[in-house]
């Protein structure tokens, strides 16, 4: 599925990843290709890759653990999580707030996170930790904060890759 080899990452890459003890995904144009459907009724539905759920289980049989952060409250990343067994906190307005209460909840620094975004609601993440990734069709104003993007776009398997990258170098 990914292009990388391990000879073509680098020693400041592969440092970045080998310190990873925390990784933290947005949702909406990371988990999904940033669309929302919805019907005529008023629901919402969203479409992700399927097989992020391997990269995902590969992280955490690794010991990884793996939280998402999303600006609004939907039962669409609820489900998402659930169904994943990844734990979620939506409805916040700072999301820097919670990336440090996790970090301290898990006794890292922030330097030991891996945080992935793609949008101006996650500058401040981006900013903040030790591994900062972006997904290949992240806004412009993210994508120089970034040490990583990823070759795939949001919902296309962006969450995929960067866990077969991290999952590469810590097995």
């Amino acid at each position: 599925m990914n292009v990388f080899l391990k000879d073509d990452i680098t020693e400041e890459l592969k440092l970045l990843i080998n310190n990873v003890q925390l990784v933290i995904f947005d949702f909406d144009g990371v988990f999904t290709d940033n669309r929302v459907y919805v019907s005529e009724d008023g629901i919402e539905s969203v479409s992700c890759w399927r097989s992020d759920g391997l990269g995902l289980s590969k992280l955490k049989g690794l010991g990884l653990p793996i939280w998402v952060i999303s600006t609004e409250i939907n039962k669409v990343v609820s489900a998402r999580c659930k169904k994943l067994q990844i734990d979620c906190i939506q409805g916040c307005d700072d999301k820097l707030v919670a990336v440090i209460k996790l970090v301290k909840q898990f006794d890292c620094s922030l330097d030991d996170v891996l945080y992935m975004g793609n949008d101006i609601n996650d500058i401040d993440c981006l900013q903040s930790v030790g591994f900062p990734v972006v997904v290949q069709d992240a806004y412009p104003e993210v994508v120089n904060l970034a040490k990583f993007k990823t070759q795939r776009a949001g919902g296309f398997g962006a969450v995929r890759e960067i866990c077969d990258l991290i999952y590469e170098f810590k097995k």
